[in-house]
């Protein structure tokens, strides 16, 4: 993970020294060497993402390739390593954060496990009726619901596990394309992670935050956000609420953006892009 710029390019390699300094661990060795089990795990992919963002963003800041953005915006975890890019919380309390974010995550996998579907071919408005309907079946849970809807015919359903499988079964009779489970524990944007919203919400009313020097359009309000306050619940709200970059990708277009950067390990959020707006250029950085 970032072994072709690490060696290259010394912005990169210095944002994971400044992550290794801030966490106390040798995360950039981590993310080159492995072990992938202890990689995989949130408790490090969290900060480990974040930090690849960031050093994606510095060195397309270096290189010019980025200039001046009217918009930022972040898939989930993203949107910590967007507020930082807007200038509105330091590089080292946000890798902090993306850490013990992945630790409270961790931590709700644990009391309540759950699980998580990529349901393809369904529109939203369908989708949604469906969790609801399989909620209200499955009433001795805590549910399903509609955690991320990325693009056009691409969702994700999150919850409790047997009402997952079960709003699965809904979907493909409704006409989805294809349901398939994600290889988690933790059921992300659902709520199954209540009961870490106000530990999370806690550190972040410690954390120094100051207005954004540019907009991020939220995942939960899918507003411009700049307040300090605004920001703290935002990041708060999306542990439990969906992922809404359907309407986020659609709204910043909508302002008059048609250059789209995407900043970090792979170029995910480039193609649901395409499949999202037209009339506009992308590239992926990292």
């Amino acid at each position: 993970m970032g072994m072709q710029f690490m060696s290259i390019r010394p912005v990169f390699r210095g944002a994971f020294d400044r992550a290794n300094e801030a966490l106390g661990f040798d995360l950039k060795s981590l993310c080159l060497m492995g072990p992938d089990a202890e990689l995989n795990d949130t408790l490090n992919t969290q900060p480990a993402i974040f930090t690849h963002s960031m050093a994606a963003f510095y060195m397309a800041e270096m290189s010019g390739e980025l200039e001046s953005p009217a918009f930022l915006a972040g898939h989930s975890l993203g949107e910590l390593s967007a507020f930082c890019a807007a200038g509105a919380i330091a590089f080292e309390d946000g890798v902090k954060l993306a850490r013990e974010r992945g630790r409270l995550m961790k931590l709700a996998g644990e009391r309540t496990p759950g699980s998580m579907a990529a349901v393809l071919g369904l529109d939203a408005d369908t989708l949604s009726t469906i969790c609801a309907e399989t909620s209200a079946q499955h009433a001795s849970t805590l549910g399903v619901v509609v955690a991320n809807d990325n693009c056009p015919g691409q969702l994700v359903i999150s919850g409790d596990k047997e009402a997952v499988a079960a709003a699965g079964v809904a979907a493909r009779a409704k006409g989805a394309k294809r349901v398939l489970p994600l290889a988690v524990s933790i059921a992300s944007h659902s709520p199954l992670m209540a009961t870490i919203r106000a530990d999370f919400a806690a550190v972040l009313a410690d954390l120094p935050i100051v207005p954004a020097g540019v907009p991020v359009v939220g995942n939960t309000s899918v507003q411009p956000i700049t307040h300090p306050d605004d920001i703290r619940t935002e990041l708060t709200a999306q542990l439990t609420a969906p992922v809404r970059w359907t309407e986020t990708i659609r709204f910043i277009h909508a302002q008059g953006v048609t250059n789209f950067v995407e900043l970090g390990p792979k170029d995910v959020l480039v193609n649901m892009l395409k499949r999202t707006i037209d009339g506009a250029q992308f590239m992926a950085i990292g």
